[in-house]
């Protein structure tokens, strides 16, 4: 009786020492993307020269305007679409204080657990281990990433609206980098998250160049989810917003060749842009218009997309959504008559396609929500034109002045 009594007590005493271990172990980190950049395959070899797309003892010093703030930081590297290993020699990160020079205070080295360098091998992706940096929303970066050995550009964002900047050597501790090269896109850059309270969520904005920025202003973050963003914030909600745009993108098909840059379908890459990224809880789509206007044009002229083509691809966005617990809301096709960016993309035949496919966005209840981005920016005196007061000059890119309107238009209430 008594040893059984005994083997009680000592059981209580070690329920209650690992209850008491348990409880003061710290909590994982709460992980919210705040920026992020979807890739598009690198163009052939010819072009990677001429523009520049190799790498070799270089370091790239890349921009980026983070949404929701966090206490610590992660990088995410990519690899994607890459054709061998992608070699990094070393990485850092700062808080930017102008063009390519960084606050000294915030210089991080980055490292892979523990290691100053890492090996991503080809369509992969690395993160990077966690670094305390206190950083506020709205604030940019600067990234360094120290490519040793001979590399062809991968995971490329061609579209980034943002200067970035490559000099010789190890430049990844330096303060600035003296006579940069500018580029204008990212490159083996994926993302950035912060680790922010619990409560703390993120937005991810899928799409084609209406949510990558064309139209708006270099340097200036005026895009559409920038936009978003600066409206979530001056209401106290604790929302990071994702651009997952890619210019010229389409939810079906995948780039022409030739245009490697308008990247792979959207039904490819919903998964890895969006839904994978930590945080996400609601998406938004805007994203068909693309689909409509290439089809039959010098970029695709034996594709032939219908509606109900494109509702079948929505629909599957719909159910990949929810399957991740996700809400997910449609915005309406915008109008794009007398577009001038490529020969034949308008016609009435493809006017009356967009008109029909937001009908049935605006009546299917298919989506969590519909987010009527064509009402917004179209002129009320010629409703298949854009506003001329928010139009960017080719008639299918809103400015950043349309921009800001249509994330003004956005009922807040959706994210809450």
């Amino acid at each position: 009786m008594k040893s059984e009594m005994i083997a009680r007590f000592v059981l209580a005493l070690l329920a209650l020492s690992f209850t008491t271990v348990a409880a003061a172990a710290p909590q994982p980190a709460h992980w919210v993307v705040s920026w992020g950049a979807s890739a598009s395959p690198p163009p052939d070899a010819a072009q990677i020269q001429k523009h520049g797309l190799e790498f070799n003892n270089q370091t790239l010093r890349e921009i980026v305007h983070l949404s929701i703030g966090g206490s610590a930081v992660r990088v995410r590297l990519s690899n994607f679409f890459g054709k061998q290993s992608l070699e990094i020699g070393a990485a850092h990160l700062g808080l930017r204080a102008s063009d390519s020079a960084i606050q000294p205070s915030s210089d991080r080295a980055l490292t892979f657990g523990g290691a100053p360098g890492v090996s991503v091998p080809p369509n992969a992706f690395v993160l990077s281990d966690p670094v305390k940096l206190a950083v506020l929303a709205g604030s940019d970066l600067a990234i360094s990433i120290f490519v040793p050995h001979v590399a062809t550009a991968a995971g490329i964002h061609y579209f980034a609206q943002q200067t970035s900047y490559v000099g010789a050597g190890d430049l990844t501790a330096s303060p600035s980098i003296s006579n940069p090269r500018a580029i204008s896109s990212w490159i083996f850059l994926a993302g950035v998250d912060v680790s922010a309270p619990p409560p703390a969520a993120a937005i991810a904005v899928f799409g084609d160049s209406r949510v990558d920025g064309d139209g708006s202003t270099p340097n200036a973050n005026k895009r559409l989810p920038d936009a978003l963003f600066k409206r979530l914030a001056q209401q106290g909600l604790s929302l990071g917003v994702l651009n997952a745009g890619i210019i010229g993108n389409r939810i079906l098909h995948d780039a022409p060749q030739a245009a490697e840059e308008l990247g792979v379908n959207g039904l490819a890459r919903f998964d890895r842009d969006a839904l994978d990224q930590p945080g996400v809880k609601y998406v938004v789509v805007l994203e068909g218009i693309v689909d409509i206007g290439l089809a039959g044009t010098e970029f695709a002229p034996t594709e032939a997309v219908s509606v109900d083509d494109l509702v079948a691809g929505m629909k599957q966005l719909i159910e990949r959504a929810h399957d991740h617990g996700m809400k997910i809301f449609a915005a309406t096709q915008t109008p794009f008559s007398g577009a001038t960016t490529i020969p034949g993309i308008f016609s009435a035949e493809k006017e009356a396609q967009r008109k029909a496919l937001n009908q049935w966005i605006r009546s299917s209840h298919a989506f969590d929500a519909v987010i009527d981005f064509d009402k917004v920016v179209a002129d009320p005196a010629n409703p298949e034109r854009i506003r001329p007061a928010w139009d960017s000059g080719d008639h299918i890119h809103p400015n950043d002045a349309g921009y800001q309107a249509m994330a003004d238009a956005i009922d807040l209430a959706l994210f809450k």
